[in-house]
């Protein structure tokens, strides 16, 4: 997230906005202060985090709250393994709060630059067919309502809440406190290396149930997957962690620094994306070691992009990947972002993509300044048809009337929203569009 003078960016450039006021609480009660005066004024409100979403669901044409002063730790539980944190607080920043008490989250997505609560709101999710997205961690939220009120949804008040504000979009209130249930600090083993894709497309349910997570990147123009196999040990087990200066030349020079000057390049030259696609995954993706659960599930990624991600039902991944080759081959597209695939638990999150079922996600990407309009609608078809959901912080076109027939729990989540605002102070143009005004 930036601002530059008085207008806010999301990290990928593909949402701005101009608030008419910026606030930023330091409190909880600060919070409550400017949803008061926001109403009292009759102006929309929203609070951002760090900007990761590629959607306009987190613009504020009213008044916008920065949560950055919202950070840290308010309450830890060894024995339980309960957890609550400042709504602001930056999921990198958690491990090291967790350590003192030899926890870790149980799962994470692969960018760790969210924050908690903008994370749990948009559907984050990591891979692993055994563990949910992060929204399924949360066991407990502390958010402001519309009518300026303090309201704590947990297991033994408001519970039947529980499932719509975990994963709430930012439509339901604005949160200030996350209670997660953790687990014991584990390390992981990974390998890392390419496999054949044939190899892996006819494998893929037999690789997903074998590891704790598994996921893979294929990039287009060659035959091969780029695999990645982690195993949960426990904490006592040795760090066998990759060597610094080779950590450095893979994910700092080769994945970004190379990345970014062959992605703007071939915004003019097409035609080097393939050979270099053929290139990057001979020089990447061959590794193994063993390290703390955040190291492995996460890496850096600065190389600016936008993305759609779907999710579909587990069975469906590898015929609708399928598709999406053969789209890429037929139109003749030089597409230099690698199609990234991970696997999810089925949870009872009403706004869930894996609501319900075990999912499977594709994702596609593009470079930043390239546009995606034509390729993510024709993937976007694909995925539809296999029994797609969107991220709800992805790129996608669908709107209510199209995802209620997605969503069991569509109508009982617009109840809700309806009970707790009833005024609509916290929507804005994306929210209208997927929820209906």
């Amino acid at each position: 997230m930036t601002r530059i003078g008085g207008t806010w960016q999301n990290w990928a450039r593909s949402a701005s906005v101009r608030p008419l006021r910026v606030e930023r609480p330091r409190t909880p009660e600060g919070v409550q202060r400017a949803v008061i005066a926001a109403a009292a004024h009759g102006l929309p409100i929203k609070a951002v985090g760090a900007g990761h979403s590629f959607t306009g669901i987190a613009i504020a044409p009213g008044v916008l709250l920065e949560l950055d002063d919202m950070q840290g730790l308010v309450s830890a539980d060894s024995a339980s393994g309960r957890v609550t944190l400042l709504a602001g607080t930056r999921l990198h920043r958690i491990p090291a709060l967790l350590a003192p008490y030899g926890l870790a989250m149980e799962n994470l997505g692969d960018i760790d630059r969210q924050s908690i609560s903008g994370a749990i709101s948009t559907g984050t999710h990591g891979t692993g067919a055994g563990f949910g997205g992060l929204a399924a961690q949360v066991v407990g939220v502390t958010l402001v309502t519309a009518a300026g009120e303090f309201l704590r949804i947990d297991e033994t008040r408001n519970s039947e809440m529980l499932p719509a504000v975990a994963l709430g979009l930012g439509a339901l209130g604005i949160l200030v406190e996350v209670t997660l249930q953790c687990v014991p600090a584990f390390v992981m083993h990974a390998i890392d290396e390419p496999v054949p894709l044939e190899e892996v497309l006819t494998t893929l349910p037999e690789r997903v149930a074998e590891h704790d997570h598994f996921e893979f990147y294929w990039f287009p123009h060659t035959d091969v997957a780029l695999t990645k196999c982690q195993s949960r040990l426990p904490e006592s087990t040795k760090r066998r962690p990759l060597p610094v200066a080779g950590r450095w030349i893979d994910e700092t020079l080769l994945s970004n620094g190379v990345y970014r000057a062959v992605c703007a390049s071939g915004r003019l030259a097409p035609a080097i994306t393939p050979p270099f696609s053929r290139l990057a995954v001979k020089l990447t993706g061959d590794r193994e070691y063993t390290d703390h659960s955040h190291r492995v599930l996460t890496q850096h990624r600065n190389v600016r992009f936008r993305e759609m991600e779907y999710a579909l039902p587990a069975e469906n991944v590898e015929p609708a990947f399928r598709a999406v080759q053969e789209l890429i081959a037929q139109r003749g597209w030089r597409i230099e972002f690698p199609i990234e695939v991970r696997f999810a638990a089925e949870d009872d999150r009403w706004l869930s993509t894996a609501h319900g079922r075990a999912s499977g996600y594709i994702a596609v990407h593009r470079y930043w300044r390239a546009d995606p309009t034509v390729y993510f609608e024709a993937v976007e078809q694909i995925m539809l048809a296999y029994g797609g959901r969107p991220h709800w912080g992805k790129l996608h076109t669908l709107d209510a009337e199209r995802l209620r027939e997605r969503y069991p729990r569509f109508d009982d989540f617009l109840a809700l929203r309806d009970r707790l605002d009833p005024e609509r102070r916290f929507a804005n143009r994306y929210l209208e569009r997927v929820l209906g005004a």
